[in-house]
């Protein structure tokens, strides 16, 4: 026996159900139908027929005939019409068609005439039988569901490649964006590091070389000058001796040029040449006559002995070769102390070469000139003095470069001592020239007495201050004590008669100038074992061996000399 669900079994059934749609797989949704009143039986000659004749039979026994369809011998008439899918449950027809209260039921029943009340949204499936199976695929079914979809109705899109282009570009752009701001962070940050440490550079060498220079409060020169005494031996010297040769009149000039490399000071000092010194031998001797006889080496020896310093070597400067760096450096500027005649005139009473006054430009001529020149009745240092100031001048004009202080150097074309090269002398004369133009060099006269002995003072103001030496004069037992008195009415005779006297290897002593003069000159020796010294002198100074006689001389005297009229200083 069949035990399907129908409308017609169990009639009187409270738990009937009707078609609610599909779900979203294409099945039948059923929800529970409200009772319904029978409809009424129409007419039908045929059923009642039928009944009479036994066709009306009910195997169910509901008491019910099913409605024959009308006859329609050739199948025109109008056929039922299935209904469509209701996705809302409304009851109305889809397509247009009105609705009609006896539509075709799916259980079998006929609908009651009148528009049926909706019900509660209450679903179910059929509780006798499982869910519906699914139907077999068919498109063009009008009663399937809008929802159910299959894998052929769907195409996969690709996105449009503008569009991507589009999104990467944007991508690109704030990525560079971003880039761009932090490589710029990244530079700002680069440069202020390294303007904060070129601040500190120059913040730390500023007070560096204020400390250095000494120009620091507390800490200049003048407050630590009680400690001088102690650092001036410590400090670090290089010192080379210049001797100038004036080729056209003879004599020799001579001056230290000292760099200390510790004060970063730089000094020319001037030595007189009746500054006492010993030669070879160990007798006692001047330094021009060291110069001339001794030459470079044995001079160098000898004022190491006698300054207490190191020099370090000899520059032999004659005056062509000033001359030509004088022209080198082009041409130097110097306040001049007088006025200095051509020597190469021939004319008396011609121009000054070199006039006196501020800021006179020399050219190399004029410049030696001015460096050997020695007025009359002047003494020695005043010559010495002008050497100084064109030595310096100089330096102020020359290469503070090493390599182009060399350069010029070399152009000279001297013929240097061994003990210094080309490029020593260059480099040591840069640094020097560096000094001088930074207004650290000063010249310093090294003062001598009389006797050509050094001072007490001379001792701490040059040797121990400029050159960190000691002072230690010859042994002045040994030499002859010969003193001067000028007689002969020509005030630069004593001078010239003491240079010949130390270069002779004498001691000078000054015995002033006598209030008359004298015809003829006088050598007088106290002791007979000081005649053979007194007759040396007398040769010594160019005059005659007959001027020489026993006599009294002054207290300190070996040799007592009167210049008379017939001394002639050039034999001397």
């Amino acid at each position: 026996m069949n035990d399907r669900y129908d409308a017609g079994y169990g009639g009187d059934r409270e738990d009937q159900y009707e078609l609610a749609g599909y779900d979203e797989y294409g099945r039948p949704v059923y929800r529970q139908a409200q009772p319904q009143q029978a409809p009424q039986q129409q007419y039908d000659p045929y059923a009642q027929q039928h009944q009479q004749q036994g066709y009306g039979y009910d195997p169910y026994a509901t008491g019910q005939q099913q409605p024959a369809p009308p006859y329609d011998p050739y199948g025109t008439g109008p056929q039922p019409q299935v209904p469509s899918y209701d996705p809302y449950g409304t009851g109305a027809p889809q397509g247009g068609a009105p609705a009609d209260p006896s539509s075709y039921d799916p259980y079998g029943r006929a609908a009651a005439s009148g528009q049926q009340p909706r019900v509660a949204e209450q679903t179910a499936y059929i509780p006798q039988q499982a869910g519906p199976a699914e139907p077999a695929e068919d498109t063009e079914s009008p009663g399937r569901s809008e929802r159910d979809y299959h894998t052929g109705q769907f195409a996969f899109v690709e996105e449009p490649e503008g569009d991507s282009e589009d999104v990467i570009d944007w991508l690109n752009f704030t990525e560079n964006r971003t880039e761009r701001r932090e490589e710029a962070k990244r530079r700002a940050r680069s440069r202020l590091v390294a303007l904060v440490v070129v601040l500190a550079l120059v913040a730390v060498g500023g007070v560096g070389y204020l400390w250095y220079a000494g120009k620091l409060p507390g800490l200049s020169k003048s407050d630590t000058k009680k400690g001088t005494a102690t650092a001036a031996g410590a400090q670090n010297r290089d010192v080379i001796v210049v001797h100038l040769h004036n080729t056209k009149k003879g004599g020799t000039s001579t001056a230290l040029l000292v760099d200390n490399t510790t004060t970063k000071q730089g000094t020319t000092v001037l030595l007189p040449n009746a500054l006492s010194v010993t030669d070879d031998d160990g007798n006692s001797t001047t330094l021009a006559k060291s110069v001339d006889d001794d030459g470079s080496s044995g001079t160098r020896d000898a004022l190491d002995t006698v300054l207490g310093t190191d020099i370090e070597g000899t520059w032999r400067l004659d005056t062509p070769y000033l001359q030509n760096l004088v022209d080198l450096v082009g041409n130097i500027d110097v306040d001049t102390n007088a006025d200095v005649p051509d020597p190469d005139a021939t004319k008396k009473g011609a121009a000054a070469l070199v006039h006196k006054g501020k800021d006179q430009t020399l050219s190399g001529k004029m410049a030696v000139a001015y460096a050997t020149y020695r007025a009359s009745g002047e003494a020695q240092n005043a010559q010495l003095e002008r050497f100084g100031q064109v030595m310096q001048a100089t330096l102020r004009k020359l290469s503070s470069d090493p390599t182009g202080a060399t350069t010029t150097v070399q152009t000279l074309a001297q013929i240097l001592d061994p003990s210094l090269t080309d490029k020593d002398l260059g480099t040591f004369l840069a640094k020097l020239a560096d000094l001088a133009k930074g207004g650290d060099y000063k010249t310093a006269l090294l003062p001598v007495q009389s006797d050509g002995t050094l001072s007490a003072q001379a001792s701490a103001s040059v040797v121990k201050d400029v050159l960190g030496g000691t002072a230690k004069s010859p042994d002045q037992g040994s030499a002859v004590r010969v003193s001067v008195q000028n007689a002969s009415g020509v005030k630069d005779n004593t001078e010239k008669a003491r240079v010949v006297l130390l270069n002779g290897g004498f001691t000078f002593l000054g015995g002033g100038t006598a209030s008359t003069t004298s015809a003829a000159s006088k050598v007088v020796y106290t002791d007979a074992a000081d005649k053979e010294n007194a007759t040396e002198v007398a040769k010594t100074l160019g005059l005659s061996t007959s001027a020489v006689s026993k006599g009294k001389t002054t207290s300190n005297a070996d040799v007592s000399v009167i210049l008379g009229q017939d001394y002639k200083p050039s034999s001397s």
